[in-house]
């Protein structure tokens, strides 16, 4: 079986810095918060033009940690989508909200920004739109909407590192943005990492103590806090990374053009809006026929993966909110077709000719 996303390749191309990196840090023994740490977030607020850049434990204690920065909590309601990863969802619950779904576009699979407004009650506080599978959301009419209302707006980029509207980079659109460094993350760790980003002085403040136990000082508490610090090795690593991650989200760029370039005629491709610079966290195509494709692939060594197959709406996790199924179809349609294909920034053009040649023939013997 070929990976889904070859991990050890891209460690072998870096191994010596990484490993000079964490020897250093071995060698200095300073491991929570340290110099790594600080010089990350740094390089991050650099990266992303943003003031403030808060490293935390990972991407779900990212979102959870912004919903409490803003305040929000029990009776309040956070809109959001059902086409998205559980953490999403998991983050408002943990803050005693209420999740509160809007339909996807067809197109892009992101929040259906024309359906917010209608979804906005005394009780809304925030929208919490997911660049999902690294493709921008419409946060132009996003933060409209916002505005005209008075809501907060976190955004979840946890897929979207690097991915940008015009020239601006996507994090950096909402007061908050969060994002996760899972090891298959465009910008992945060793482990789990997270990260916030904000302009807003006060909420990194409030970030920086909550991620801290609720401590300024040593053991002076002024919140019930948690703890969620980036790791000091995992920093170093992601240091290393980040100087690479325009090469890398370049050439998952060039492979989902070639695959779209071979599929489009017979598969739904990704779309990329108008302005926008998808980083292609995942190539994700759609079919009626995904399950045969999936099979197919798979009797030749291939993997493929379907994110994801149960909206969040009709999770049994939550089924005390009472949606049901026909409620949101075009997520509901999204979940039964689409399948992501293999694509990492070392993928060879064969491998994506080669899956793509077997997609095609499953599909000619299916038409």
């Amino acid at each position: 079986m070929k990976p889904f996303i070859d991990l050890k390749e891209q460690y072998r191309n870096i191994k010596e810095e990484i490993l000079t990196c964490i020897n250093q840090i071995l060698e200095s023994s300073h491991y929570i918060l340290g110099e790594n740490v600080r010089q990350f977030e740094d390089e991050v607020k650099s990266y992303l033009g943003v003031e403030h850049a808060i490293g935390v434990a990972s991407g779900t204690d990212a979102l959870h940690l912004a919903l409490r920065a803003l305040d929000i909590g029990e009776g309040d309601e956070v809109i959001t989508t059902p086409f998205t990863f559980f953490a999403t969802v998991e983050a408002i619950l943990y803050v005693g909200a209420k999740p509160v779904f809007v339909d996807i576009e067809d197109k892009t699979y992101n929040i259906d920004s024309s359906k917010i407004e209608e979804k906005i009650t005394s009780h809304t506080k925030a929208i919490l739109p997911v660049h999902i599978f690294g493709c921008p959301a419409d946060m132009k009419k996003i933060n409209q909407i916002a505005q005209k209302y008075g809501l907060r707006v976190i955004e979840d980029a946890a897929q979207a590192f690097g991915a940008k509207i015009e020239n601006k980079r996507v994090g950096s659109f909402g007061d908050i943005g969060c994002f996760s460094f899972y090891p298959s993350k465009n910008l992945g760790c060793f482990g789990d990492g997270g990260m916030i980003v904000t302009n807003d002085s006060e909420v990194a403040e409030k970030i920086k103590v909550l991620r801290n136990h609720g401590s300024k000082g040593r053991y002076i508490h002024e919140k019930v806090g948690l703890n969620s610090r980036l790791d000091e090795i995992q920093a170093g690593v992601l240091r290393i990374k980040l100087r690479h991650i325009e090469h890398y989200n370049e050439q998952r760029r060039r492979k989902a053009a070639l695959y779209t370039k071979l599929l489009n005629e017979y598969v739904i491709t990704p779309k990329e809006p108008e302005n926008t610079h998808h980083v292609y966290h995942l190539y994700s195509i759609r079919s009626s026929y995904r399950d045969e494709i999936k099979e197919t692939l798979l009797r030749h060594g291939i993997p493929s993966v379907v994110y994801y197959p149960v909206p969040m709406h009709l999770q049994k996790a939550v089924s005390f909110l009472g949606y049901r199924e026909g409620d949101f179809p075009r997520a509901e349609a999204v979940s039964r077709e689409i399948l992501s294909l293999p694509i990492y920034p070392e993928l060879p053009d064969e491998e994506v000719y080669e899956i793509s040649q077997m997609i095609i023939r499953c599909l000619q013997k299916n038409f």
